[in-house]
């Protein structure tokens, strides 16, 4: 028998003659879920699946990789969705997501270098002015991304819409991402549900927009007024940013810049957004207390107005001085709300019950691992919520990375640990805090400053050992960004707090739709304690869709008639080896199918990402909602704003 080695040599030896591939530049969609970094590994999903209400933000990403060779000279586009509608102008941006070098991590054990964060907007969200987004390259062998944000209308019908997303680059380099989005029958609130009160502090503005001290509030009102619109366009409330000096301000003006923001008139993508929180920010005497009291009442703007009796004492005030604002203002204004960043013990320890309206601990303090505050505190705040007009909020700070390096490491981990807001953690820490802050039973949210770092966020937002604590915020500079007029720019962190909030939405919707324990059971599956928050993304995607889902069963009976069922989600027609297993659900999870005109051959299962990790299984999820949701048509709402 004639041997086989010659012909297997020679095989071998033709296989190492063979010249190496060069690796292409590639395009792929993303979900707003996974941070794509320069060393980001490609992927081939050519199309995005989407799920939103009426009056609601869906985001996802078109991620880049230059390949061997690099991209120059890159430009995206969406012109629109069509469906029952056409959403585009104002409702569709375009983001060139600009990367923060970190030079030490905000906890041990997360990657040191450049992450995604600055989002520079092709045409602005304020001034509507085109910016320099776009041409933008990708350096051979690294990845680039762009956010995309929807916004829908409230007054766009229920269905399905498609978009394409085209990038092209030198050389004719051109590719596609289709964007798919489905719009069930239901409406999110413009204002949110969710109080919030995040600080600012205006001369933080005033220097990185001036690179001066001394801006008068003439020039920095109007300025101060574009952030807060960006602000209530991502769901929550600057508090504090009006100018201290002089005060009392001439409440004329107060009330030509402000009003609209108090009033839901200013003109948002959000109809009738409004404020949901202000802080009194003048001195601490009985007249100006009594002025400011009144004005608000007088403007029906008291039930918002708060303030505070001091910070964390006694780190930050001592009790006494908490005690003695504390009985100021429920002498000189009985009516102004009065709110203290401390916990039950130190209330109770200190006898402040009576001087504190909205008590505002810590989420280490409510949900905490350690000493006294160890497992759910919920229960120590009961006696004191018992007195009308008393609130718990809860806010996060430095402690949720560790205020001294590698403090708070055990529950830091990559992988777990607290809601955070610093840009080298994972996008689903950033966007924890609101389902945490409804698992409390807490009614509001702070955050201790948004423009700590604003000077040099675009190179360096290290403080308080954390990357972007306290700064949420870019200055967008004409010499930055371009353009003519200065306006705020969002962090990528802005828009992950933004879908916190709207999950907020959907656990309240299905709460007060009626079945409030199938709500806490989703937050609590995907939120085992504070100190315990995943980093899978996908694993919030899902939670939401079943929220999703959920609602529209508890609202089926409002549905019209001839509005349908949904269809058997085994029904899908995809092959069962296909398909990896879906996400827990109360009803079975579909099986996916893959249309082979939009998805790569070697794309993996689903063919698309899904606002998530980009897994296949929660791809079923989508569509799984998307059948489940398309039933009712007739109008419906979450919430009136």
């Amino acid at each position: 028998m004639p041997s086989r080695r010659p012909s297997c040599l020679a095989l071998l030896s033709l296989s190492v003659a063979l010249p190496a591939f060069a690796a292409s530049p590639a395009v792929w969609g993303e979900g707003l879920m996974v941070k794509v970094r320069p060393q980001s590994a490609v992927r081939s999903a050519t199309e995005v699946r989407l799920t939103g209400a009426r009056n609601e933000f869906v985001s996802f990403q078109v991620a880049l990789h230059g390949g061997d060779s690099g991209l120059r000279g890159v430009r995206a586009r969406l012109p629109a969705l069509e469906g029952p509608a056409t959403l585009k102008g104002p409702d569709v941006t375009l983001y060139r997501e600009a990367l923060v070098t970190t030079k030490q991590a905000s906890v041990a054990g997360e990657p040191v270098g450049r992450w995604p964060d600055g989002l520079v907007p092709d045409t602005d969200e304020v001034a509507g002015e085109q910016r320099t987004a776009f041409p933008f390259d990708v350096p051979a062998g690294e990845a680039r991304a762009v956010w995309v944000d929807v916004h829908v209308p409230k007054d766009a019908p229920p269905g399905d819409y498609t978009g394409t997303v085209t990038v092209e680059a030198a050389g004719g380099f051109q590719r596609q991402v289709t964007a798919r989005l489905t719009v069930v029958d239901a409406t999110l609130p413009s204002t949110s549900s969710l109080p919030s009160a995040f600080l600012l502090w205006p001369p933080h503005v005033c220097r990185a927009h001036t690179g001066r001290e001394d801006c008068t509030p003439k020039e920095l009102q109007p300025l101060l007024a574009r952030y807060q619109r960006m602000a209530l366009e991502h769901r929550f409330t600057l508090s504090s940013l009006f100018p201290r000096k002089p005060w009392p301000p001439a409440w004329s003006d107060f009330d030509a810049t402000w009003g609209p923001y108090l009033d839901g008139t200013a003109p948002t993508r959000l109809p009738g957004a409004r404020m949901t929180s202000l802080e009194y920010v003048g001195p601490l005497d009985a007249e100006n207390l009594r002025d400011f009291t009144a004005h608000m009442k007088a403007k029906g703007w008291l039930d918002r107005a708060y303030v505070q009796l001091g910070d964390e004492p006694p780190y930050g005030t001592s009790f006494a001085q908490v005690h003695a604002t504390g009985a100021l203002v429920r002498e000189a204004a009985p009516g102004l709300r009065t709110l203290l960043t401390t916990n039950s013990h130190e209330m109770g320890n200190h006898d402040l019950e009576g001087l504190v309206d909205a008590v505002v601990p810590l989420v280490n303090h409510l949900d905490g691992t350690e000493g006294t505050f160890r497992g759910d505190q919920r229960d120590t705040y009961t006696d004191f919520l018992k007195r009308p007009g008393t609130q718990l909020w809860m806010y996060q700070s430095c402690m949720s990375h560790g205020c001294a390096y590698g403090t708070n490491a055990p529950e830091n981990k990559p992988g777990a640990g607290w809601p955070s807001y610093m840009l080298d953690r994972s996008a689903a820490k950033a966007r924890a805090m609101e389902w945490v802050t409804f698992l409390e039973g807490a009614t509001g949210e702070l955050y201790y400053q948004s423009v700590g770092m604003l000077s040099t966020a675009w190179s360096d937002q290290y403080r308080f050992n954390g990357n972007g604590d306290g700064t949420l915020f870019y200055p967008g500079t004409p010499a930055a960004i371009g353009g003519t007029t200065d306006v705020p720019v969002a962090s990528l962190r802005l828009k992950l707090i933004r879908q916190g909030m709207q999950d907020y939405e959907w656990l309240k919707a299905v709460s007060d739709a009626g079945d409030p324990g199938f709500a806490r059971k989703v937050a609590r599956e995907l939120i085992p304690a504070a100190s315990r928050v995943t980093d899978d993304g996908a694993a919030f995607d899902a939670a939401r869709l079943r929220l999703i889902q959920r609602y529209q069963e508890l609202t089926a009976s409002e549905a019209s008639p001839d509005a349908g069922t949904p269809p058997d989600p085994t029904d899908a027609g995809t092959p069962p080896e296909e398909v990896a297993e879906g996400p827990s659900q109360e009803a079975p999870t579909p099986k996916p199918g893959v249309d082979p005109e939009t998805v790569d051959a070697g794309t993996p299962t689903g063919g698309c990402t899904t606002g998530g990790g980009g897994s296949a299984a929660v791809a079923g999820g989508l569509l799984f909602a998307a059948w489940a949701l398309k039933g009712a048509r007739r109008k419906r709402c979450v919430r009136a704003p």
